[in-house]
């Protein structure tokens, strides 16, 4: 389980785990999520998570965080798998 915090203006890596599903909740501010298919992962499906919502990101899924708002936004990831290892990310944009 992770507390992720995520500035203004910013967004997360475009990522996806081979050994793990995430499910996502919104402690406080708004978060925009692009949750892609493996079968479409060129189109961007973009969803608003407000304070309280949750979303499941299933293995194997693309997936990116976004904070398009002016305020700080605070989310829990809870992780299931198999193996939890920061080894199982594979990157496919980073603007860090």
């Amino acid at each position: 389980m992770k507390k992720i915090i995520v500035q203004p203006g910013h967004r997360l890596s475009l990522q996806s785990h081979e050994h793990r599903s995430e499910h996502w909740t919104v402690v406080s501010g708004t978060a925009t999520i692009d949750v892609r298919s493996p079968e479409y992962a060129s189109i961007e499906q973009l969803r608003i998570l407000e304070t309280n919502k949750s979303c499941y990101i299933p293995r194997g899924h693309i997936h990116r965080l976004i904070n398009a708002s002016q305020e700080p936004m605070v989310l829990i990831e809870v992780q299931c798998g198999d193996y939890m290892g920061e080894d199982d990310i594979r990157r496919y944009e980073d603007d860090f």
